[in-house]
């Protein structure tokens, strides 16, 4: 319940912090905060700004990180789906889980593998070139 709860929370406030009116906001409250000194805000008024932004700022990391964890969970589940259901390799299906030694290994086999179809289409490429 908790859990559904702040996703939906963090889904609008990550919407609402990208749209122009909220820059515009952020824009105005920042040229307030700087020029506040300069036409007789008192002390209170920076600490009032700098303590709101500090904490705004922090809530903000936990908001915006479980937006992009659900993203990122969304976008491996479909091309986990891609390749399952193509003439992909599945060994490929769940590897966000390896840790990074397997992760370095199973690269640096894709690259060598890419390599050499970059090769053989090379190859292909200057037979079709070449005069019989």
């Amino acid at each position: 319940m908790y859990v559904q709860v702040f996703s939906r929370f963090s889904t609008y406030i990550a919407d609402l912090s990208v749209k122009p009116g909220t820059f515009v906001v952020a824009v105005t409250l920042v040229i307030g905060w700087v020029f506040g000194p300069f036409v007789g805000y008192s002390e209170t008024w920076q600490l009032v700004i700098n303590t709101s932004t500090t904490i705004i700022t922090f809530l903000m990391v936990f908001v915006l990180q479980n937006s992009q964890n659900r993203d990122g969970k969304a976008l491996q589940t479909k091309l986990d789906e891609l390749i399952l259901t193509s003439q992909a390799q599945n060994k490929f299906v769940g590897i966000e889980k390896l840790d990074e030694e397997e992760l370095r290994k199973m690269s640096k086999a894709l690259a060598e593998k890419a390599e050499h179809v970059e090769d053989v289409a090379d190859e292909k490429a200057e037979s079709k070139q070449t005069p019989a």
